[in-house]
């Protein structure tokens, strides 16, 4: 498997089951065989651009990806700015699949179940964005009682599971929001403008500059936290991923040039922005378990690409951590990196080989979100 995730083994069988993740910037897909992960790989893209880009993603992809199989399917790219509104976006892509996956084919409505693709519009509320149901409905049929918590390029979710059911208060990304289990922070795409209007650098209180000059890719690959894996979109100004150009770009947030100061006030700038990122986390962690209903403190189950994040909040709270790959059943132990970072797509596979549900009546989830 190299840095793209991508693996190309002659995977056989009748029963191999593919889990896909069609998201704004990266399209995600695992293959499960009797009840064991097989593949996983992705493919990033910006959907805004269009289908087409989609297209050749997916043209991008394995062999094993494009070949006829039974195919389960959620997605987050109906949020694109490319669609007039989710039920647009949930329509296309919902066309999409069936265009491109050969075969027998399901669209995961979390809390409405596996659909039939012409009953996915019906359900466009379900359907949007139900990727993180997928991951919890998985976790939850493993551990009873845990947080799940996915950080990935964009976005961190935070889901409470309690006697193997979800039971979060939120399930539309507007409730989830509200909620607090839905945090617009991740590893990669995240402007550092978003982190705080003000912050200290050297003896002064620095209003950022509001203008897209960096991101927190540039914070985690200048401290030495962000995978090589992870790093696969474009910087915010279209330079390379040197330290020296991630240096500008940092230094352009406090309105200065690298030049104006050592590389280690640039460490302090860029440590003290993950320490902002991960305070967002923690409190809304602490907020979410501060409703459990039991005593027993969960322990943190951490996927994403930013699952790095998750076991430094697991230290701050005194709390166990577990990473999701640990609960996926593998023929290959080299998997266990993608396996975490395409959570949505493995817990979709294993979902739906564990059903039976392609094609056949909506399966019915304990959890609801």
């Amino acid at each position: 498997m190299d840095s793209t995730g991508h693996h190309d083994p002659e995977i056989a069988g009748g029963g191999l089951v593919l889990g896909w993740d069609l998201g704004g910037v990266h399209v995600k897909v695992a293959a499960v065989s009797q009840g064991r992960l097989k593949a996983v790989t992705q493919e990033p893209y910006q959907l805004r651009q269009g289908l087409a880009v989609l297209d050749s993603a997916f043209a991008a992809l394995p062999a094993w990806a494009r070949q006829a199989r039974r195919h389960a399917v959620t997605m987050t790219g109906e949020l694109s700015a490319l669609f007039d509104d989710r039920a647009a976006g949930v329509a296309a892509l919902t066309d999409w699949a069936t265009r491109h996956c050969q075969g027998e084919i399901a669209i995961y409505g979390g809390r409405a179940g596996f659909l039939p693709p012409h009953r996915a519009v019906a359900h466009a509320v379900d359907v949007a964005s139900a990727n993180w149901h997928a991951t919890a409905a998985f976790v939850a049929s493993r551990l009873p009682n845990a947080l799940l918590v996915d950080i990935g390029s964009t976005t961190s979710d935070l889901i409470p599971i309690e006697e193997g059911s979800i039971v979060g208060l939120g399930y539309t990304d507007a409730e989830r929001l509200a909620s607090g289990e839905l945090v617009y922070a991740g590893v990669v795409r995240t402007p550092l403008m978003s982190l705080a209007e003000r912050l200290p650098f050297q003896g002064q209180d620095v209003t950022l500059v509001a203008e897209h000059f960096a991101t927190i890719a540039d914070v985690h690959r200048l401290l030495g936290t962000l995978p090589e894996e992870a790093d696969q979109h474009d910087t915010a100004d279209g330079r390379d991923k040197s330290l020296a150009s991630t240096r500008t770009r940092l230094a352009r947030v406090v309105g200065q040039d690298a030049s104006d100061a050592p590389d280690h006030v640039w460490n302090e700038l860029a440590a003290h922005f993950a320490e902002l990122q991960l305070r967002r986390l923690h409190d809304a962690t602490a907020r979410i378990l501060s409703r459990r209903r039991g005593e027993a403190r969960p322990p943190l189950v951490g996927c994403g690409v930013g699952r790095f994040v998750v076991q430094a909040l697991a230290t701050r709270m005194g709390l166990a951590y577990h990473d999701l790959a640990d609960l996926v059943p593998s023929a290959d132990g080299s998997k266990s990196y993608w396996a975490s970072s395409c959570a949505p797509a493995v817990s979709l596979a294993l979902l739906a080989a564990d059903q039976s549900v392609i094609p056949g009546e909506p399966y019915r989830g304990e959890g609801r979100g």
